[in-house]
């Protein structure tokens, strides 16, 4: 009897285009799997932890990604010289560039993830907007793309209402976007989203919708393979962010009914056969205070916070895209899919939350991971490692697991007590403060949750400069005491220190 394909190897060798943890994530599923791996590394990345894991590694090029990374020809040189027969591009870097998927095609390699045109469908914002309008899938209300010297911008601002949010066409990660609550900021604030959006993304294209007050981001888990199957692994919460970007993410949501589940499921999987989707990939929502949904962006690509759906539906997501790439179909119906417990993230990042969340490489000194029951750590460093300045400063993704919210929450909580980072600045203490918050236990959240609870980033109680001043305190009490061991014996005795006791109070300058 023949193994089932899901079984099978389905590649003898990958490259993997990324660094850091995700590198390493890919990585370990490959090994799993028996696939023989290849890492590409910069300069700044010799010593990184996926080029030790993988089993062949290749130099491609100098510390900016722009001459790394992001090197299209680079990375296909590379797959060429080792023979790796696919590539998986993580996320972010050039996980969704189709350019790289129509290399792929070009040199007889397999993208692992959806197709060229799926990208370019879904990577335009004004497009996906377009294309969900088309295929039914619910939108905020908003306008073409705008024309910085247009005579009627306010016009179209007041007729969506404010306040209304200004989004770059190619954006992601918050740049090019910008809130505007009045009509005297919307000039200046198109000229500031269109030139951060042309920095960013080499794109200034800029359009408008309406900003939803106090909305939670909730996102939908999708897995489609080449044979017309397309599942809904449940939805992500997402909504505690800063600067747009996500910070702490859980499955499922705490105010997602079953019934409202089902809903947006539906919508997803409509929404990825708009554009014929094939890998894994996550349609993205604004949950409005009334219930409301409405589409915001598809992501392309595997999701940093993706481990969270692995907990709670048992899929492992990175081998089903390797799966999926080599032509095997889905080997479950959506009544199969099922969510047990629940699973919380939080992104250990090398930042001072205290300080505008501010990026802070250096060396790690000493590492002490978390563990036990339900404790999950999604790493890419080591003791003695140093976080480069180049790159996203992310140290780890810690992932805890419960029968319940609140035993998720507690083990968090926990593990986040036992992780131990010395030598820089991480946002282990910010996530320690949100875990024992009430408005998170009670799952009152929104995307300004940050700006709600401003005492969440507020300096003074920072646990690495207490240990410092602990530190502090005990050399100078040594040194003391060293120094008093020091003296002649006579010295020693009690009000040995004082010339004015021992010489009777008189004549003692003799």
């Amino acid at each position: 009897m023949s193994a089932h394909p899901k079984f099978k190897k389905p590649f003898d060798k990958v490259l993997i285009a990324n660094r850091g943890e995700i590198a390493v994530r890919v990585i370990r599923a490959c090994h799993e799997m028996g696939i023989r791996t290849v890492a590409v590394y910069s300069d700044a990345d010799r010593e990184a932890l996926h080029v030790r894991f993988a089993h062949q590694a290749f130099n491609i090029g100098p510390p900016p990604s722009t001459e790394s990374y992001l090197r299209i020809d680079k990375i296909m040189e590379v797959a060429k010289q080792s023979g790796a027969q696919a590539i998986h591009p993580g996320y972010g870097f050039l996980s969704e560039n189709g350019d790289l998927a129509r290399a792929c095609i070009e040199a007889g390699i397999k993208f692992v993830g959806p197709s060229a045109e799926a990208m370019y469908a879904m990577g335009d914002k004004v497009r996906a907007r377009n294309a969900m309008i088309e295929a039914g899938v619910p939108v905020v209300p908003g306008t073409p793309p705008l024309d910085p010297d247009a005579t009627d911008l306010v016009d179209r601002a007041n007729e969506i209402g404010f306040p209304v949010l200004l989004k770059a066409s190619a954006g992601g990660g918050g740049k090019g976007m910008r809130i505007v609550r009045e009509e005297k900021e919307l000039v200046s604030a198109l000229a500031q989203a269109a030139g951060e959006a042309r920095a960013s993304f080499g794109d200034d294209t800029v359009f408008m919708e309406k900003f939803v007050e106090r909305p939670r981001h909730i996102e939908v888990q999708v897995l489609a393979d080449g044979h017309g199957n397309c599942l809904y692994l449940g939805e992500r919460e997402c909504s505690i962010q800063r600067r747009h970007q996500k910070l702490i993410e859980e499955c499922p949501s705490p105010v997602v009914t079953p019934e409202e589940r089902a809903k947006i499921g539906d919508l997803a999987v409509k929404a990825a056969k708009a554009v014929d989707y094939e890998g894994a990939g996550t349609v993205e929502f604004l949950r409005g205070n009334d219930g409301s949904y409405y589409f915001m962006e598809m992501n392309t690509r595997l999701q940093v916070e993706h481990p969270v759906t692995e907990e709670v539906t048992g899929m492992d997501l990175v081998k089903w895209q390797l799966r999926v790439a080599a032509g095997v179909p889905l080997d479950r119906t959506q009544d199969d899919v099922e969510l047990h417990g629940h699973a919380i993230e939080c992104r250990i990042i090398a930042e001072d939350a205290t300080r505008n969340f501010m990026p802070c490489p250096g060396t790690i000194r000493g590492l002490r991971t978390p563990s036990g029951p339900g404790v999950r750590d999604d790493g890419g460093v080591y003791s003695g490692y140093t976080v480069p300045l180049h790159y996203d400063p992310m140290i780890s993704k810690l992932v805890t697991w419960g029968s319940d919210r609140e035993q998720a929450i507690e083990r968090m909580a926990r593990a986040l007590d036992e992780y131990r980072i010395d030598g820089l600045t991480t946002s282990i203490s910010f996530h320690k403060k949100v875990m024992r918050h009430q408005a998170f236990i009670d799952g009152d959240l929104h995307t300004g949750f940050l700006e709600e609870h401003p005492e969440l980033v507020k300096a003074g109680d920072n646990e690495w400069l207490q240990q410092i001043a602990v530190v502090a305190a005990a050399v100078d009490h040594f040194r003391r005491q060293e120094q008093l061991a020091t003296r002649p014996r006579g010295d020693r005795r009690r009000g040995a220190g004082s010339a004015w006791k021992r010489y009777g109070g008189k004549g003692w300058r003799r």
